[in-house]
């Protein structure tokens, strides 16, 4: 399922704008064979493969890509020049999981309140990721309550504050070095009481050891399942694309830890290595559920796959 339909042409340009420096990198790397060769075929794709490696697509995930370029190109089907970004962008589109069709921003039906546990390590967005999407459920109508469950650091409590207040959003939080899970189960806890839609519950982002991380959002998950046995209904995993292969050792590590059902990418504007996001879909088969473009509130969008494959590998005029 694409949400092609649902992005805007802004949404389309800012997604376009976010990729710009991977996009100017990968094409940069194939100059001079796009310029001398009216038609490409298997043997040129060494250098497609050098293109994709230097966007961090990573090995494995290369390796596919140029296996079914390969394929295509044997069957006769030689691609012009101009034409390999086309090619690129359909097999591409091919190496993402589906999402079942819902409207974005939008909760399943008959699930009140609907419990989002966010992960991931210090300084990839993670407070902001939360703070972003209480404004967009906010903005379809629904009533949104906060958890400052990352207890460790006083600045992701004030930054969640500063957030909540942004928003216009209640939040429940304790003081630093309260226990995590303890403000989990009252966040859950007053989300029943208040009737409240939605719950985000921003956590703790060590991933000092594997060990402690799973123990940690074990805990977590338990004790907010005394109050909802099905909850957390989303795992989002929060990864920095601008750290390149280090967010593929991450989405490792959380998704060893804990269920994992979606992923949110930040900062694809700043990195010519938006090809993670390609490797990291790739390689666990978890849906990528929003990227992050931009620092503005709506440049949190939500993911498209075809969306994202035509702006990396538009040509570049």
């Amino acid at each position: 399922m694409s949400w092609f339909r649902f992005l805007t042409k802004e949404k389309k340009e800012d997604l376009s704008k976010g990729l710009e420096k991977t996009r100017r990198s990968f094409w940069s790397r194939l100059a001079g064979l796009l310029g001398s060769k009216p038609r490409l075929d298997a043997s040129d794709l060494e250098a497609v493969e050098e293109a994709l490696i230097s966007a961090d697509v990573g090995l494995e995930t290369t390796a596919k890509l140029i296996g079914r370029l390969e394929q295509r190109l044997s069957k006769g089907n030689q691609a012009n020049a101009s034409a390999l970004h086309a090619l690129l962008a359909e097999e591409t589109v091919r190496l993402f999981p589906r999402l079942e069709q819902q409207t974005p921003f939008t909760l399943p039906e008959g699930i009140r309140p609907y419990v989002i546990l966010v992960v991931g390590v210090n300084g990839v967005g993670k407070t902001t990721t939360v703070g972003k999407l209480a404004y967009q459920y906010k903005q379809q109508g629904y009533s949104v309550l906060l958890g400052a469950a990352d207890t460790f650091r006083a600045a992701a409590i004030d930054q969640l504050v500063i957030w909540s207040q942004r928003v216009d959003v209640p939040l429940i939080r304790r003081e630093q070095g309260s226990d995590p899970a303890s403000v989990a189960y009252d966040t859950v806890n007053a989300a029943v009481a208040r009737k409240a839609d939605v719950v985000l519950i921003d956590t703790a982002g060590r991933l000092h050891n594997k060990v402690n991380l799973m123990n940690e959002l074990s805990k977590i998950r338990r004790v907010i399942q005394k109050v909802i046995a099905e909850a957390p209904h989303e795992v989002l995993l929060v990864l920095d694309a601008t750290t390149g292969q280090n967010a593929v050792e991450q989405a490792r590590q959380f998704s060893e830890a804990t269920s994992v059902t979606g992923l949110v990418l930040t900062k694809l504007d700043g990195t010519a290595k938006g090809g993670v996001v390609l490797a990291i879909a790739d390689r666990f088969g978890i849906p990528v559920r929003y990227v992050g473009v931009g620092e503005k509130v709506e440049h949190l969008q939500p993911f498209d796959s075809e969306a994202f494959a035509q702006a990396m590998f538009a040509q570049q005029v």
